[in-house]
Parts: C-alpha cells; structure tokens; sequence
C-alpha cells in the first residue's frame, strides 16, 4: 500500500468490509467517493476472500486486511453497517486500526452499527454522535452523548443512524475531505430541501422506482389499517377503545395524506395494490365478531403486523423523506400498540376472577 501523501494530492480512504455489511451502507459511499477521483481501499479480515451484503447486492474482494493496513497511509476510514460490524469488532487488528486512525487525527466515518467497532476501541467517551437506533445505548453507555440526528460531527468523527441517511453521510465526508460546496454540485449536508435521494441513486442506491415501491407498500398497509380499525369501531361498544380507535384512525388518515404527497412530488401515482387494499380489510373484518375482547386482540394483531412491516421498510431505502414517514408510522405504531395492550389486559383482568373457596373447605397453608 503506497503513501497518500504522492504528488498528485489524491485523497486514500479505506472502507472496512466483514460478511453481512448492510449493502447500501457499502456501496453508496465507495460509489460516492470513487466518482469524487478519491482512491478507495477494501479493508477485510482475510485476503482471498468474496464479502457478501445482507441483501445478496453486494458482492466484492477486499483489496487487502486490517491486519497490515497502515493508518498513517490513509486520509480517512469508513465503517459501514449491517452485521458486519459485530464482526469487525472480534477482529483485533481491525479495532487496532480504526484506534490508530482516530488518535492520527484521520477522518473516522461510521454508520448504523458500525459505531460498534468505536465501541470496542473505546473511541466514544465525551464524543456527540449517533448510530442505528437499537445500538444508542451501548452507544451511551461507552460515554457518547447520543443524537437522533441524520448526521453528527465531532472532531474527525462522523455518524449516521441508517440507510436513509447515506447521502447526507457520504456529502459530510467528501465536504472534509475537500470535495465539497458547489463546485462539486453537493447540497450542505443541513439542506433538509434537497432532493438527497437522487444523490444516493447516483451512487447505488434507492432509485425512484425502489423509493416508490416502498411507499406504494406503506400505503397500502395504512388502507388496510384504515378500513380495518373503521369497521373495529362500528362494532365497538366500550367507550374508552371506542376513543383509542377514533385516534388511531385519525392518525392512519395524516400518513397516506403523507405518503401520498411524497408519491405525487416523486412525479409517480399510487400503485393498483395500494388503492385496493382497503377492500382485503372489508373482507377480513366482515368476519370479525361483534365481541369486544375479540375485536381488541383482531386490532392488536393489526398494528403488530404493522409494526414489522413498516420496521423493515424504514431500513431499507437511501431516501431521508421516505425513511423518514416511515419512522414516524413505526413509532405511532410502537405507541398505539402499548395503547391498545394496556386496554386488553384491564378487560381481560375485570373477566378473569380468581375462584372463590368453596363455603367450609379447608384451605392448605
């Protein structure tokens, strides 16, 4: 591996790579940074070896290991997510690397869970930084002060949460590394109106075609959801659920007002299978007993599904705005279903009573 420091003032990055790297987290800033004229290097833990994304996208051979790769050599390293990082973090040279890196002043970029290796290099303590969501409290407990933002900089280390972060992840990096600002046709990473989605398309990421998809399937499981929970109320005779229905609908009535919007701004129209999702709910519900219990747990159920429906949705484009609605829906989903298990098992607690000892029975101590 030759110096970075030749005379033609090329930039030398190295991107780490273990089996199971989220694919887009890979390949959005390789892309990024290949077309800026940086060199890129593919940093694995074993030569001779094919890396494979989790989404079966990807698949590349490291241009060498960890193991002899040489910090001073490099003007910055990038850490993408996935599965990969918790195997990055078992390998000690690669943790040795990324220390060495970070104490040499050299930009340090992570992504989702690729703060997990800074975890394990203890490189977090007194930094402000972000990561996926389910890491933020290893994150805090390895002394980072946690933000729920798209990107956060501190020093020479930058993070991003997830996928639909990484054009504005990718634009921080190339912006430090002197290939920012107009003159590389780059948004400011805090321009919220920027069409970052075509950035990341250009890169290899989400095209509009991915992007559109995925909002035609949000939308159609807020139809359903929608004609669902308004038949659950026609039948409702508690007044409390009768409440919790009203506002569920309410709130299913904003998102496909949202995600309507975003189809139509993307210049595209909600998809045959969106606009007839409402009439599988009828369907279903028609068969739906009038027994309140029942309906609680058919509802319960429903915004369950989806839960995992919309989770998986919001990791899987490199859209900000898209992943962005779809965050919203998964967290008014997390909320509406402790709403509606906190009412399940009051009802549940005032039908179950615990028998009553039968008049001069004995009772065992």
């Amino acid at each position: 591996m030759t110096d970075h420091n030749n005379h033609s003032g090329k930039k030398k990055v190295a991107i780490l790579i273990e089996q199971a790297v989220e694919d887009a987290e890979f390949t959005v800033p390789y892309n990024g940074l290949k077309q800026a004229g940086i060199e890129v290097v593919v940093l694995g833990s074993r030569m001779n070896e094919k890396y494979k994304g989790k989404r079966g996208k990807l698949s590349i051979q490291a241009d060498g290991t960890t193991t002899e790769a040489i910090a001073a050599q490099f003007d910055a390293v990038i850490i993408p997510g996935g599965m990969a990082p918790d195997r990055m973090r078992r390998n000690i040279n690669t943790v040795r690397f990324v220390q060495e890196a970070i104490q040499q002043g050299k930009l340090v970029a992570a992504v989702c869970h690729g703060p997990q290796v800074l975890i394990e290099g203890n490189l977090l303590k007194g930094k402000q930084a972000t990561g996926f969501i389910a890491i933020a409290k290893d994150m805090i407990n390895a002394g980072a002060k946690y933000l729920d933002e798209p990107v956060v900089v501190d020093g020479n280390l930058i993070t991003s949460r997830e996928p639909g972060d990484l054009p504005i992840f990718t634009t921080a990096i190339l912006s430090r590394l002197g290939y920012g600002g107009k003159d590389a046709a780059l948004p400011n990473e805090k321009d919220t109106s920027a069409e970052w989605w075509k950035l990341a398309d250009a890169w290899g990421g989400s095209t509009k075609g991915d992007i559109t998809r995925g909002l035609n399937n949000a939308l159609a499981g807020e139809r359903y959801s929608l004609e669902a929970f308004e038949k659950y109320l026609e039948k409702e005779s508690d007044r409390e659920v009768n409440s919790v229905f009203q506002e569920i609908i309410a709130n299913k009535q904003r998102h496909i007002q949202k995600l309507e919007t975003y189809i139509h701004h993307l210049g595209e129209k909600p998809s045959l299978g969106a606009n007839i999702a409402n009439q599988y709910a009828k369907v279903k519900t028609a068969f739906t007993g009038s027994d309140d219990i029942y309906q609680l747990r058919s509802a319960l159920g429903d915004v369950q599904t989806g839960i995992g429906d919309i989770g998986n949705l919001s990791a899987m484009f490199t859209d900000p705005v898209a992943t962005a609605i779809f965050k919203e829906i998964y967290h008014d989903l997390l909320k509406y279903e402790q709403r509606l298990v906190e009412l399940y098992r009051a009802r549940i607690g005032t039908q179950i009573q615990p028998p009553k000892p039968t008049t001069g029975a004995a009772v065992s101590m």
